[in-house]
């Protein structure tokens, strides 16, 4: 047998029917045309942003999980009905170091570049930190910055996708991990954050970032002995809320084992979920809240409700599972029990600690997406990808009532999406110039409904070897229009859109 692209051949593995979206791409397009079926509205005018890895081999070794492969973004913009599409690696230090030397350099979420005994001594106080910004873009400081869970995004130049350098903050914060999902307050602009920093005596920093700012400004920090692992967290218009879920890890662990980093973690059942709450503006720490263990990667909203008690909805599992699911060896050849999450609703109450979980949809959701101007806020819609059929990990797009539980979803034979990015229509202006307010009333009833706009997602059709970008309505999820790339794109995770 001989390894090619990190992969096997001579010998016929089972792969998952999406396995195709897993294969590297080193092909840097512009297309100034995609051809589409169907209409595009005349209205959606802008850009799709796009991330995710793209390339999951240097030289003969491959990465060792979907979160590792090298940054590629991708950009479709919109205009007139039509669609043009470009792709661009993110020439991040781990990108270029790997270029230049033929190999994997920088540790990874779950692969470790296997440095010999000096070498790894060496890392041991000079660690390599990744800059490979694979997970999100946002609109940061004066411009865009692709993301990742280290705190040093790249910017990028939205037009081009030209790699412009790692963002300078005009502060001293520091911190070693960071969320790659930070929230945009709806009215004022401004992101909030937080930073995880390694050592002896472990902290949790949160912070504001002023829209049009590189100084963060710290509201809150707190010790912890074992950090734990999170992905995302939650904001409500009053507060910050941290999710500790019991996936937790000893710091000096992180600098002697050896080990890639989600390896280091331990779960550890017994310690429940720690939810711990900040005041957004005084930093105030209201209190910890513990509830059940469980995990989680994304968080889809958080509200306080009429009784002031915080609300979290997300995508939970029972335990951290899913992780070990997301290594490419096990992606690629398809697992029949590959884990499902549940749309869990979070209510902590507001006379005490305690926590009451419940099943908010009996539809599961992952990679979900809401109406942003409901960030924080009470909200009646949430869209994202999910588990239709047994084996598959992201096989159809669903939009569920979270007041009801009611859910509908599209899925297509063969076509494996990534996550829906919600873009309003834009509103009409009443007779004193102002945009009516958005009431969330019935689906497609009235133009200022929360459902009122498009889905804009990036669709894998396996059977053609193609990917797409997906246009449905975002109130009955009918396809609208489809606009085709030649080629398969690697499944990705998150984006934005920006209109022109």
């Amino acid at each position: 047998m001989t390894v090619v692209s990190g992969r096997t051949e001579g010998l016929q593995e089972p792969r998952a029917p999406y396995a195709g979206g897993l294969e590297s791409l080193d092909r840097e397009v512009e297309l100034a045309s995609l051809p589409v079926e169907g209409r595009i509205p005349s209205w959606l005018r802008g850009t799709l942003l796009r991330n995710g890895p793209a390339r999951f081999e240097v030289g003969e070794r491959g990465y060792n999980h979907w979160f590792d492969g090298l940054a590629m973004l991708h950009a479709f913009s919109l205009s007139g009905g039509e669609v043009g599409y470009r792709n661009r690696f993110v020439r991040s230090g781990s990108y270029r170091e790997a270029e230049a030397k033929g190999r994997i350099s920088r540790a990874e979420f779950g692969t470790d570049p296997c440095f010999g005994l000096f070498g790894r001594v060496m890392a041991t106080f000079r660690p390599p930190v990744t800059d490979n910004a694979n997970i999100n873009v946002v609109r940061l400081a004066e411009g865009f910055a692709a993301m990742t869970e280290t705190p040093l995004p790249i910017r990028f130049d939205p037009r081009t996708l030209e790699t412009l350098g790692v963002v300078n903050y005009d502060d001293a914060l520091k911190g070693t991990i960071t969320t790659a999902h930070p929230h945009r307050d709806p009215e004022t602009g401004d992101l909030y954050s937080y930073l995880t920093d390694f050592s002896l005596t472990s902290r949790y920093h949160l912070y504001r970032l002023a829209a049009g700012s590189r100084r963060r400004e710290r509201i809150a920090s707190m010790e912890v002995q074992r950090p734990a692992y999170m992905h995302s967290f939650a904001m409500t218009a009053r507060d910050l809320v941290l999710a500790e879920f019991p996936l937790v890890v000893n710091p000096v662990r992180l600098l002697t084992s050896g080990e890639p980093f989600i390896r280091n973690y331990r779960w550890e059942p017994g310690r429940g979920t720690r939810f711990q709450v900040f005041d957004r503006v005084s930093g105030e720490h209201r209190g910890t809240w513990r509830g059940p263990a469980l995990f989680a990667f994304h968080h889809i909203n958080a509200f306080v409700d009429e009784e002031g008690a915080v609300v979290m909805d997300l995508a939970g599992y029972d335990d951290p599972r899913i992780i070990d699911f997301l290594y490419l060896e096990s992606l690629r050849r398809g697992e029949p029990d590959f884990p499902r999450p549940t749309t869990w609703r979070i209510r902590l109450d507001p006379g005490g600690d305690g926590v009451e979980r419940r099943v908010l949809s009996e539809q599961n959701i992952e990679l979900p997406r809401v109406n942003e101007s409901r960030v924080g806020r009470p909200y009646r819609y949430a869209w994202g990808t999910a588990n239709r059929v047994r084996g598959h990990f992201t096989d159809a797009l669903v939009k569920i009532d979270v007041t009801t539980g009611e859910a509908s979803s599209w899925y297509r034979e063969g076509c494996f999406p990534g996550e829906p990015v919600f873009v309003p229509r834009p509103q009409e202006k009443t007779a004193q110039g102002e945009a009516p307010a958005m009431d969330g009333g019935a689906a497609g009833s009235q133009q200022d409904a929360e459902d009122d706009g498009v889905l804009l997602s990036v669709v894998l059709d396996a059977r053609a070897s193609t990917s797409f970008l997906l246009v449905l309505d975002a109130a009955t999820l009918s396809e609208e229009a489809r606009a085709t790339v030649p080629h398969a794109l690697p499944l990705g995770f998150h984006g934005a859109f920006y209109g022109s």
